[in-house]
């Protein structure tokens, strides 16, 4: 499927002030990006460069006064994800390297504090996919998601034993609960078509059976489509946005998914007037 994506943020800062932003999707195996759009109003130089998890991210200054980011992209996605019950534990031994980074501990995901109730939660299960689904499950069978009730940061022995969270709490604890196993997982952020109220989306991927599948404590059937924008340890590698110097509040933000009938390439203009902002 062919999914319009966009974001757009607004602020009014009073001196110049240095952003960091995280915005651009990438294609890979999972999604193509057919077009993008990356619109600053005013416009200001950018430097671009990808961090040390395969991100794209966008350095620049912006002026005093109103300044507006909109970034926006016709993406091809899977209508929904594989699930893959059985897949194989992997031994750490036998894990790439590329994925070490996401089995330590990390900031908002205290693993190494979780072991013995991760290993109580899975008693009985098949060591791998099983295992991270049984802590999925208790995440959403403790945790009510509640949009709207997160606005600070969290971590997960924070977020445990509360009744309501956000997606972004919640997915750190279950990344925490299914390291505590010694299975590498890593936070996403992104967009899902089928999210109510529309905002962006933290889910996370476990690695199993030899490759990364996607889990998400508020959405059990996992359908929809989905574009991740970074990946990381945990929300830390994947603000949107981060402002140095002199707080700066964030006076819009606005999301939208919006399904496409056909690929951009073949888009009416009509079409592409009702889609964008």
């Amino acid at each position: 499927m062919w999914l319009h994506t966009s974001t757009r943020l607004d602020f009014n800062p009073e001196v110049p002030t240095p952003f960091l932003f995280m915005l651009r999707p990438r294609s890979g195996w999972h999604q193509w990006i057919g077009r993008e759009e990356y619109v600053l109003a005013p416009s200001v130089p950018v430097v671009e460069f990808t961090d040390a998890f395969g991100n794209l991210c966008q350095r620049l200054v912006a002026p005093a006064g109103p300044f507006s980011i909109h970034a926006s992209a016709d993406i091809e996605c899977p209508t929904s994800v594989d699930a893959a019950p059985g897949a194989h534990f992997v031994e750490v031994q036998l894990l790439p390297e590329e994925v070490l980074p996401f089995l330590l501990p990390s900031r908002y995901c205290e693993s190494d504090c979780f072991y013995e109730m991760a290993a109580d939660l899975t008693a009985g299960c098949l060591p791998g996919w099983n295992q991270v689904q049984a802590n999925v499950d208790y995440v959403a069978r403790t945790i009510r998601y509640t949009p709207g009730s997160g606005s600070i940061l969290r971590s997960a022995r924070e977020v445990n034993g509360c009744s309501d969270a956000v997606c972004r709490d919640m997915t750190h604890l279950a990344i925490t609960l299914t390291r505590a196993l010694s299975i590498p997982a890593r936070m996403v952020v992104g967009y899902l078509e089928s999210l109510a109220p529309m905002d962006l989306h933290a889910w996370f991927e476990a690695f199993v059976g030899g490759r990364w599948y996607t889990f998400d404590p508020i959405q059990p059937n996992l359908d929809g489509g989905r574009v991740a924008i970074a990946y990381g340890r945990d929300a830390a590698d994947v603000a949107i946005f981060t402002q140095y110097g002199d707080p700066v509040p964030l006076t819009l933000m606005e999301v939208k998914v919006q399904p496409m009938s056909a690929p951009p390439a073949v888009l009416t203009s009509d079409q592409r007037a009702a889609r964008d902002w």
